[in-house]
């Protein structure tokens, strides 16, 4: 009797009335004016003409498949990041993002894992999976239905890596990578960059964001306030003030990368260049919205303060606006220094009795920061 429970809770639920939605999916929200979404086929001459002169390019540099990417990104690196500063064409994204991440290797490496993962093996976070894979991308149509088909692709990418890395297992912020890497390539392909991203395929591993005590996150920050102190000195000071630390605001930055709460056409571009740069564009970009709101920030008490923290103008959020003020910004070096800093600061902390506190309050931390609403 419980078996058949179970088995209908996996019954696909009603399929949602139609609703329009946006050129990626989302369903558009019941603005009085909202923004007018333009297609393809509205576009202007030009700009289609443009739009088909990157996609010609950038087919002519991966090649066929992608059997040319190594290469051309060997013999002309520049012209790589130039064009994925400027956004990878969308028709192209799921190809490019897994050559840029190294998880295309990974997958013609380890034939049929995936497939065991999902089948034969079982994980004790599934029943966590199936409770939070409603809340990821609700208002994108592909994962609507409930245990409809992208429900369904989601539980299995979430599972399967809940038992490849059992140390990680399951955290709530790894759905919104997932389901963002959905939306562009099959299960298969979203599982391998999910590994390649959090073992550190071509960029630094990032399985430390979902780690007990969420040890990369508490680095992230460190890193973060100290570089908000650095090159905007006057919020700063402001934050200390108003007792403002980066966890109230951008610990999901980092555990998401800007994918949950951010507009996607940002989301996708920051993306674009994360696989490719690594975590360095997070800090650029998160230093690049408080740089460009500060003077509305620095005039703001508390409660209002951690509120547009929360809920940045439209204008910030614009990529033509904002990557270009972020790629501005220099923190490779700063960032290593800091890293050293936090590693020397904590080294004493684990060897002491203190250590119980510490991974205390990192737990405390972890709570507050779900990305729950």
């Amino acid at each position: 009797m419980d078996k058949n429970r179970a088995g209908a809770e996996f019954e696909p639920g009603p399929v949602p009335p139609y609703r329009p939605v946006d050129r990626y999916g989302f369903i558009k929200s019941d603005q009085v004016n909202p923004p007018v979404e333009v297609s393809a086929k509205c576009r202007p001459s030009s700009d289609q003409e443009r739009e088909q002169r990157r996609v010609r390019k950038w087919r002519k540099m991966i090649g066929a498949g992608g059997a040319d990417w190594k290469h051309y990104a060997r013999r002309k690196p520049n012209v790589v990041t130039r064009r994925i500063r400027k956004g990878i064409p969308d028709c192209l994204r799921g190809l490019v993002w897994q050559l840029i991440s190294g998880s295309r290797d990974l997958l013609l490496m380890h034939q049929g894992v995936y497939e065991q993962l999902v089948l034969y093996e079982t994980s004790s976070s599934e029943l966590d999976i199936i409770r939070d894979i409603s809340r990821t991308f609700p208002s994108h149509v592909y994962f609507q239905q409930r245990h409809g088909p992208g429900q369904r692709s989601l539980y299995n990418v979430l599972k399967a890596y809940s038992v490849y890395d059992r140390d990680v297992g399951y955290v709530q912020g790894m759905g919104f990578l997932a389901g963002l890497l959905l939306l562009y390539m099959s299960e298969e392909d979203a599982f391998w960059l999910l590994v390649a991203l959090l073992k550190g395929a071509v960029n630094a591993p990032m399985e430390g964001l979902y780690l007990v005590g969420l040890p990369l996150v508490q680095q992230y920050l460190f890193q973060f306030e100290r570089l908000v102190k650095e090159q905007l000195p006057k919020l700063g000071t402001h934050f200390d003030q108003e007792m403002i630390n980066p966890s109230m605001y951008a610990s999901q930055w980092f555990i998401t990368v800007f994918s949950y709460s951010f507009p996607f056409p940002l989301a996708l571009r920051i993306w674009d260049v994360f696989l490719y740069e690594g975590v360095k564009i997070v800090f650029k970009v998160g230093l690049a919205l408080l740089k460009y709101c500060q003077d509305d920030l620095v005039k703001l008490p508390f409660e209002k303060l951690v509120h547009a923290l929360r809920n940045f103008p439209e204008d910030a959020l614009n990529p033509d606006t904002l990557l270009p003020l972020a790629y501005s910004i220099k923190v490779t070096k700063r960032l290593e220094d800091l890293k050293l800093e936090y590693s020397r600061m904590n080294e004493p902390q684990s060897q002491s009795p203190k250590a119980g506190n510490e991974e205390q309050q990192q737990l405390s931390t972890q709570k507050q920061i779900s990305l729950r609403r």
